[in-house]
């Protein structure tokens, strides 16, 4: 047994299974050489690669394709949506404003209205920017998008993702319904269930849902599937380096190396069908070499099917890909396929992005429902306090309508710093100039505060807090923002579209912020996302 340490919160117990990750492995490789070529560390893969498959010990690495989406075949056509039974939900309204001018007008109608609940703005012209790049990246020709829809089940995205001929990565029979209730509902074929340790029930669901491909990493789990499912075909998820992933999968799921062989012979004995493997490097991988570690362990179990009279056809590369890595993840991604898997073998690869696609093209905008200054009538011994639990701090307390028992939520289970900026001013949007020029940053720690690079001269340091009852609601603990910021004023929070709206919950009976989408405009990823949603409702 061996300690590590998950995050800043908490040490957890890692169980190293004998021969597959020694001690010493993580240490080892952070102290490798960086900038390595991918050729001389596939070789060194190969060289150490012992023969009871212990893990090799190597340092860390720190033509666009005609994209012209159409509606899938077998699209249904003039039937209304409750004929067809698909989630009406999932027509909401969609606009052509741009995301700054949607805000704002959604602002205003709260201010007449005075309703002051938060609310996300959707661009999906990003969502198709984002499939976009996949597409134009060395993985377009190769790599199949099955979406993670754990990441935002929202339905419009779904929708439209569907439309674009995405397919679709489920975590649970409430996922797998949600994908095929959608207007533009895929075929059972087009969803995998990526879930290695499934209750009995939702593997039946599965079956009676006509869903047949399937993750599993144990061997209980296949005595289940043989019991309820006798069609599925099977994918055996393998256990992988995420060491450099923000959520560390590997300490849950996934069979090491030393196990794989005896899961395929008893699924042989079984009578299952193994179509072949996934893997999962982590959610937010931070280092793209981790992906070549996996493709050469994919390569390993496929062998060991093929000694149990198995043809393994399919690849799943799983999730874990960063927008700030991406170009050389995707690189990476695509010379290890080359190596180990190369087209002419005739394996259908697959991957899992998530906030990939998502994460940039949701703004939460939160409304400041109190303030207090911090230091304000305060004795010493009272500043003493405020600054012991602020940090450093703070000259104002702002209390928002949105915490980390909802949207905010990333901040606790995603590891995410999230970066506000004004949105109104005195209750002015005009005074909250500048305006946020570009995308918004990543969700990670910033040299400077997001308002400072934007241009703002006079601001104060601030803690912003969430609406609950509970102490443990703190965005952000210190911030810089501008002076003036009162109640009714409004903030606005960027890269919001992953594991936010997911999880959010309404404890102390507080709401849920709603969606709002919009096609982002009259650019040309906006009109070909408005050509795409206007042509499967002209059917």
């Amino acid at each position: 047994m061996a300690t590590v340490t998950t995050s800043c919160f908490e040490e957890q117990t890692l169980r190293l299974v004998p021969n597959e990750q020694p001690e010493g492995f993580v240490a080892e490789r952070a102290s490798g050489s960086i900038g390595q070529p991918l050729n001389e560390y596939l070789r060194k893969l190969e060289e150490n690669a012992g023969s009871n498959d212990r893990l090799a010990t190597l340092p860390l690495n720190n033509a666009f394709n005609p994209f012209l989406p159409t509606p899938p075949p077998g699209s249904p056509r003039g039937k209304t949506a409750s004929e067809l039974g698909i989630n009406e939900d999932a027509l909401v309204p969609v606009h052509d404003a741009t995301v700054d001018d949607l805000i704002k007008a959604k602002i205003h109608e709260a201010e007449l209205s005075g309703e002051e609940s938060a609310f996300f703005v959707g661009d999906l012209s990003d969502v198709y920017s984002a499939v976009k790049k996949w597409k134009q990246s060395p993985l377009g020709d190769r790599v199949e998008i099955f979406y993670a829809v754990k990441c935002n089940p929202s339905p419009v995205v779904l929708h439209l993702l569907s439309l674009m001929g995405t397919s679709f990565d489920c975590a649970s029979v409430a996922e797998i319904n949600t994908v095929l209730s959608l207007p533009s509902a895929p075929s059972p074929d087009r969803i995998i269930f990526a879930n290695p340790c499934k209750p009995v029930s939702f593997i039946r669901a599965a079956a009676n849902s006509g869903v047949e491909m399937m993750t599993f990493d144990n061997a209980d789990e296949l005595h289940k599937i043989a019991r309820s499912h006798r069609g599925a075909k099977l994918v055996l998820r393998i256990l992988t380096d995420d060491s450099k992933s923000l959520c560390r999968l590997g300490l849950k799921f996934g069979a090491p190396l030393s196990t794989c062989a005896g899961l395929i012979k008893l699924a042989k004995q079984l009578g299952l069908d193994v179509i072949g493997v996934s893997f999962h490097v982590g959610s937010g991988c931070k280092d793209p070499m981790q992906f070549a570690d996996a493709v050469w362990r994919a390569k390993q179990v496929f062998e060991m099917g093929k000694a149990e009279g198995y043809r393994f056809t399919f690849l799943d590369v799983g999730g874990g890909f960063e927008a700030v890595v991406f170009d050389e993840m995707s690189k990476v991604l695509r010379d290890s396929l080359e190596v180990y898997f190369p087209v002419a073998e005739g394996v259908r690869v697959v991957a899992e992005p998530g906030r990939f696609l998502v994460a940039p093209a949701f703004t939460l905008a939160t409304s400041i429902i109190a303030r207090r200054k911090a230091l304000e009538e305060e004795s010493v011994e009272d500043v003493q306090m405020v600054e012991k639990v602020e940090g450093e701090g703070a000259d104002v307390m702002y209390y928002i309508n949105d915490g980390v028992y909802s949207a905010f939520n990333c901040i606790m289970f995603d590891h995410q710093i999230v970066h506000p900026y004004p949105l109104t001013i005195g209750q002015d949007v005009e005074r909250a100039i500048p305006r946020l020029a570009g995308p918004p940053p990543p969700n990670v720690h910033l040299a400077q505060d997001l308002t400072v690079t934007m241009g703002y001269k006079d601001t104060e340091r601030a803690s912003v807090w969430g609406p609950t009852c509970d102490s443990i609601d703190c965005v952000r603990n210190l911030v810089h923002l501008p002076r003036g910021i009162q109640v009714g004023d409004w903030l606005g929070w960027g890269e919001m579209g992953a594991y936010t709206m997911c999880a959010a919950s309404s404890f102390n009976g507080m709401p849920i912020a709603p969606s709002h989408f919009t096609t982002g405009g009259q650019g040309e990823d906006s009109r070909e996302v408005r050509r795409i949603l206007d042509s499967f409702v002209a059917y």
